[in-house]
């Protein structure tokens, strides 16, 4: 996706952020999380405390990287960027922010690493791993079963699935997918969203309902831009980015969480990289750092106990 979409996505979802980056928002990583996810920095606002920097290397950590990579001290990352919190860009269109940044950033300097980060799209990168055109990638890819069958993931928060309507709709929760039975369902290409939507049409038809319609978009702009203007009737995406993005627009409404899933740094499959992973995770869970980074984006529910090398998809 063009890095000026990314900005339209991002100053459509936070609307006066990019005029208030520049002078900051005194300590954003001292905003509560909790249920209001990213919200906690307020509207319009950038979370911008340094929690990356100070990060130390962990040594018993890096001892666990192949020698090559020990020798060579750099990774190619390929980083999906699309809406806070997880992964934006910053006012000139270029610096890529968020918690996924963050977390892959304070690894690396965890490993003694340098990161040659290049931005793809989200539905492009899992196929690019298993090509050997870059070392590792995030997204905020959850693992799932199908996924693990290719891919080799390291977790290092736990998000998932959830809704968010307009205030107008008579949606109050989604608990079945035959709720949404003939709706239109906004959400992003080559996730594990349109996956749950298209696989699962069939129960409105079985019910002897008409099935809801899935309208998918690259662009993360578009998706809310569908449910505003009404093309879509209901939205299915992360459920710390619906937090965020409900809170600042006006008009839209979060209504709940449908499924959690792990989700992970993604590696080729039988990568040797991923025990380092693992431990540098969980080094800076350890010495405070992972509590750092999810208070400054507002998403302390998406804490995990520890981290671990592609997990079964929780169901």
């Amino acid at each position: 996706m063009p890095r000026t979409r990314h900005t339209a996505a991002f100053a459509l979802i936070t609307v006066a952020a990019l005029a208030l980056t520049a002078c900051g928002s005194g300590d954003p990583a001292a905003a509560p999380g909790g249920g209001s996810g990213a919200a906690g920095a307020g509207r319009g606002k950038i979370p911008t405390a340094d929690v990356v920097s100070a990060v130390k290397k962990d040594e018993a950590a890096a001892k666990l990287l192949p020698a090559g990579v020990r020798s060579s001290g750099t990774l190619r990352i390929a980083s999906s960027v699309g809406t806070p919190p997880g992964a934006f860009y910053l006012e000139d269109g270029r610096t890529p922010a968020g918690a996924d940044i963050d977390f892959a950033d304070a690894v690396a300097r965890a490993l003694g690493l340098k990161l040659k980060r290049e931005i793809a799209s989200f539905e492009a990168i899992l196929p690019a791993l298993g090509s050997g055109k870059y070392d590792l990638g995030t997204g905020n890819f959850g693992v799932t079963d199908e996924r693990r069958e290719t891919i080799d993931f390291v977790t290092y928060i736990n998000d998932g699935q959830g809704f968010a309507v307009r205030d107008d709709s008579k949606l109050k929760k989604v608990t079945d997918l035959t709720q949404l039975c003939g709706l239109t369902v906004g959400t992003g290409a080559g996730t594990t969203f349109e996956v749950t939507l298209q696989e699962n049409r069939h129960l409105c038809t079985d019910a002897g309902k008409k099935a809801y319609d899935v309208k998918t978009y690259s662009d993360q702009a578009a998706i809310w831009i569908s449910l505003q203007q009404g093309r879509s009737d209901v939205v299915m995406s992360t459920i710390n980015g619906l937090r965020y993005a409900v809170t600042q627009q006006e008009g839209l409404r979060f209504l709940n969480e449908f499924k959690r899933l792990d989700v992970g740094f993604a590696f080729k499959k039988g990568t040797p990289l991923a025990p380092a992973f693992q431990a540098a995770v969980n080094g800076l869970r350890a010495d405070g750092t992972y509590d750092r980074i999810l208070k400054k984006w507002g998403t302390a529910e998406s804490a995990i106990t520890s981290s671990r090398i592609s997990p079964p998809e929780l169901k």
